[in-house]
């Protein structure tokens, strides 16, 4: 944003945020109006300056006048939720990869979460202005977006050249980008952060990236569990668009208290709060302002996240003098949270509310499995015109039929993870569904086991079903299935087939720094002259789970020695800490391969 340009923008910002149920219909006009001064494109004299102002506040007055004092969207179901407390801030940056990389060809959050139809509808009734969620977004604009530093330009030279990339990110964004709008009118932030998730994913909220980033707005799993996102074999919060959107804005506005400059803050967000420090204290001991633009010793990707942004946000803000032709969003929501009331199957669930199996993924993206978690979120995001259906049908539904299950008799050597890893379920699971106090199961005994109602590959979107789409795309090399055994690790594997290590890892849905499991089953494309010997060689391994109770004299060391596995792998198996002594009669899980025992 110009310094010219600012002030006058600024009033009209604060004065459409003190009614916006009142201005919204004049929102792209004044939007027109203001253009200029905060794209920094033009040079205004004092009088047009002066003449553009009295105009927006006519048109203001007159809005106050004439149009009824109740709200566009109608009354509230709810009134909007508080403001979310403040978290202790992270020192720990997100390592993420272009969002590129991922491009393959008053609160909604409180009105989303009603539990019964007749919120939702009521919510729904009232028509919304006829633009667009980009003339919505552009109204919202508040941050310095007027910088022609180069890396600005380039970032929007490369917007201009491949104007498919947009039309495929707002194909995209076309499903969540109402809620992110929502959720940054009702907190007061800048438009722009919208635009956040087409920097970090592209909008997908599947990706993945080698830095162990996920989700739509890529948190790695320290920040995500420090915004208490849960992650589990059912679900991931990072992925789920409500929790990671509340995460992500919350994050975004204590980070902008702690630099007080939006641009320091995104910069942090990306890089972590301790770079964007350290490198204001290096530019500020050698004289210079501590703007981001100067922050020369922050890494490279960081240098390039905030021009990305900015370049957006210039080319959104007036799309037509940069040659871009926005793919429309309608100005409305494209989804209502519906209420379970507990754990029920996905492709029932799309049953219910006559939608596809797909459609029910890409909205609820958090849920890894065929079925939601049994311990919640207990709600699903479905299209507006789909929710009063899947309520209906639910209140219909006894509870014990939103699963599907099977009986299985106990055989001799089960154990309750050989029995939950046959059914594509968990142990928990099974020991919940039984009512069993421990993990003993006897021969004979009959268990309950919950199933999915359709075959794996119905749930194309599930984690498994990823997984499997991701290894069977052909690459160069020779196709070689590695089980994992104690010991193995990305580098090794990498070198002994002569491919790099995030290859490796991205051939099979994972970052390198992710652990590898005994008994997990890797598709390496081997480029090793000997690739067909040492598949051979390296797959003759039978891993079984041991239960081993310590003994006196016992340590992590001696132990590790016995089963040929390492001191690290018991650590990590037992979530133990390795400096620490055992104590006799504790219980380790270790993973053994049995052919070299």
């Amino acid at each position: 944003m110009g310094r010219t340009g600012q002030p006058i923008y600024l009033v009209t910002f604060f004065m459409f945020r003190q009614d916006r149920k009142v201005f919204r219909p004049l929102l792209p006009l004044l939007s027109t109006l203001a253009q200029p001064f905060f794209t920094g494109n033009i040079k205004l004299t004092r009088r047009f300056r002066a003449l553009t102002l009295i105009t927006l506040g006519s048109l203001m007055l007159q809005g106050c006048q004439s149009l009824p004092s109740a709200s566009l969207f109608g009354k509230r179901a709810h009134p909007d939720t508080p403001a979310l407390e403040t978290w202790n801030r992270l020192e720990s940056g997100q390592k993420l990869a272009s969002a590129r990389h991922h491009d393959d060809t008053s609160g909604l959050s409180s009105l989303l979460h009603s539990s019964t139809v007749a919120d939702w509808r009521h919510w729904q009734d009232p028509v919304l202005p006829e633009y667009d969620l980009w003339d919505r977004l552009r109204a919202n604009f508040a941050m310095d977006i007027s910088s022609n530093d180069p890396r600005v330009l380039a970032e929007m030279a490369w917007y201009r050249r491949h104007p498919g990339y947009m039309d495929r990110v707002a194909q995209r964004a076309s499903r969540y980008m109402f809620h992110v709008i929502e959720e940054i009118e009702r907190r007061g932030l800048p438009g722009e952060l919208a635009l956040l998730p087409i920097v970090e994913s592209a909008y997908d909220p599947f990706a993945y990236s080698h830095g162990r980033a996920s989700g739509m707005w890529q948190f790695i799993p320290g920040t995500a569990r420090h915004f208490g996102l849960e992650n589990n074999w059912w679900y991931d919060g990072r992925r789920d668009i409500l929790a990671s959107t509340d995460a992500a804005l919350t994050y975004l506005t204590q980070l902008n208290r702690r630099f007080d400059d939006w641009h320091l803050a995104l910069a942090s967000y990306n890089a972590g709060g301790g770079n964007v420090n350290r490198a204001l204290r290096h530019n500020r001991n050698a004289g210079g302002n501590g703007t981001f633009w100067e922050l020369n010793t922050l890494p490279a990707e960081t240098r390039a996240y905030v021009p990305k942004m900015v370049a957006l946000a210039r080319l959104i803000a007036d799309p037509e003098a940069n040659g871009i032709n926005l793919t429309s969003i309608p100005n409305r929501p494209y989804f209502v949270a519906v209420d379970t009331n507990g754990q029920i199957d996905l492709a029932l669930a799309a049953e219910l509310a006559d939608i596809s199996m797909n459609e029910l993924y890409l909205l609820n993206p958090g849920f890894s499995q065929w079925a939601t978690s049994p311990e919640g979120p207990h709600r699903l995001l479905v299209p507006v015109e789909s929710a009063e259906l899947l309520a209906a049908n639910l209140a219909d539904l006894p509870p014990r039929q939103r699963m599907s299950w099977q009986r299985y008799r106990v055989q001799q050597g089960d154990s309750l993870l050989t029995v939950s890893r046959r059914f594509n379920t968990t142990p928990s699971m099974i020991r919940d569904a039984n009512q069993l106090r421990g993990d003993i199961i006897r021969a004979g005994h009959e268990l309950l086991i919950p199933i999915p109602s359709q075959d794996a590959r119905s749930y194309a979107l599930s984690e498994d079903q990823r997984l499997q789409r991701r290894q069977n795309v052909a690459r160069n090399g020779q196709r070689v299935e590695h089980v994992v055994r104690s010991g193995d690790s990305f580098w090794l594997l990498a070198r002994r087939h002569g491919v790099s290590v995030r290859e490796l890892a991205s051939w099979n849905n994972m970052a390198p720094g992710d652990p590898l499991m005994p008994g997990q089953r890797l598709v390496i494309w081997s480029r090793a002259d000997n690739a067909r010997t040492v598949a051979s060689a390296n797959n003759r391994s039978v891993i079984r789970r041991v239960n081993y109770t310590v003994r006196n004299g016992d340590n992590l060391a001696s132990i590790a020695s016995r089963f040929r596995v390492s001191v690290s792998d018991i650590a990590r198996w037992n979530n133990i800490n390795p400096n620490r002594y055992l104590q006799p009669g504790q219980n380790l899980t270790l993973h053994v391969d049995v052919t070299r025992n």
